[in-house]
């Protein structure tokens, strides 16, 4: 695990920006090539980098059960994961191995999975248990024509990540924060579609330095402008967003003093996903690339089951997770499509990521070594 801020500390280095009028800094200024935002050779090799590295593509709590599955299209792979019997998670390729055919569509439970065009039958450990007119397929070898697993499938601190080919490095895993480690319900799931780079839209939660220009009449009244608490742990970065009712604590023994409520805590995973707790809930968010131009968002709405000694407020938790979709987010997607169409007018050769804005260099530097260790192996 990540050794992140403790509560004590990060509330002690927020009233230290607050009484300073100050932020966490970088020292470094990223200038990241706005051809790579549109550039289908980058593209590709960025696909390629996603397919070798632990992404994630679940909460924990989407495959509550034995035989919960979820069949979806991730960095243009068919994949169907999976909880097994034994309480395993596994991931496959989602295609029979008959004729290739998609197994399953969207999510559910079953004790087994039967092709829809012939009827070849799969246990949860992706073994071939059934094959229809079994005599008219002589020399078939079943222990060998099982589903074909993906390269590796890890589940940690509340997150199932997917490796679907050879990885590119080992130890990926070993600077996740616990982000999603209490016991959380997932009470909504939403998909949908943007027209621009899964890079520009990731960049919207990785700074706050746009807070009181874009989201002014939703984020800011509640927050701050430009004060954040910055950490940047291996591949990944955690963003804090103070609200200004985080002040009470000063009126409070130190020892009484709680984050709980009083900022959202933003994870962003590498490469493609965040993970945002805020007072009553958290958001996963996958953004799944499509094309330099296109990505399609899935996004799982989660609550704890317990918070601070009550039992799960669901109407609370749905509330507040509207508020943040319909309102910041909104407005954050809106920012990410006219960036994208921006990139077509040629005014920019690059993007300039300033001090402010340390959590986005810190990404497109692991993205382009990962790039560039992707050619090195492929030389």
């Amino acid at each position: 695990m990540a050794a992140l801020l403790n509560e004590t500390d990060l509330i002690d280095r927020i009233f230290a920006h607050i009484d300073g009028k100050t932020t966490d800094k970088g020292t470094t200024v990223w200038r990241e090539p706005v051809e790579n935002y549109h550039s289908p050779e980058r593209f590709a090799a960025e696909l390629q980098v996603l397919r070798r590295v632990p992404m994630a593509f679940c909460p924990s709590a989407a495959l509550p059960e034995p035989g919960s599955y979820i069949a979806r299209t991730t960095v243009g792979t068919p994949l169907l994961v999976v909880r097994g019997t034994d309480g395993v998670v596994r991931g496959f390729r989602n295609a029979c191995r008959h004729r290739g055919m998609k197994l399953e569509e969207g999510e559910g439970c079953k004790r087994a999975f039967a092709c829809p065009y012939h009827a070849w039958t799969y246990g949860l450990d992706g073994a071939l248990r059934h094959v229809p007119g079994e005599d008219g397929f002589p020399g078939l070898d079943k222990e060998t024509h099982g589903l074909v697993p993906v390269a590796a499938v890890q589940e940690r601190n509340g997150i199932v990540f997917v490796t679907q080919d050879e990885p590119l490095s080992d130890g990926a895993l070993g600077d996740l924060p616990e982000v999603l480690t209490d016991d959380y319900v997932l009470f909504n799931k939403i998909e949908f579609d943007d027209k621009a780079n899964w890079k520009v839209l990731g960049e919207t939660s990785m700074e706050g330095y746009h807070i009181k220009a874009l989201h002014n009449q939703s984020f800011f009244p509640y927050g701050y402008d430009n004060l954040n608490v910055v950490e940047l742990h291996g591949r990944n970065s955690r963003i804090v967003f103070p609200f200004r009712r985080i002040e009470k604590l000063r009126a409070m023994p130190r020892e009484e003093w709680s984050t709980q409520g009083r900022i959202t805590d933003v994870h962003q995973l590498f490469p493609n996903t965040h993970v945002s707790v805020l007072s009553s809930h958290a958001i996963l968010i996958i953004l799944e690339p499509v094309s330099p131009s296109e990505t399609h968002w899935v996004v799982y709405q989660l609550a704890p089951r317990i918070k601070n000694g009550k039992p799960l407020d669901i109407e609370q938790a749905r509330k507040d997770a509207n508020f943040v979709q319909e309102s910041g987010i909104l407005e954050d997607r809106h920012a990410a499509r006219e960036i994208q169409l921006g990139l077509a007018s040629g005014a920019n050769s690059h993007f300039t990521f300033g001090h402010y804005e340390q959590a986005i260099g810190h990404f497109h530097r692991h993205l382009t070594e990962h790039v560039e260790l992707l050619k090195t192996k492929q030389a």
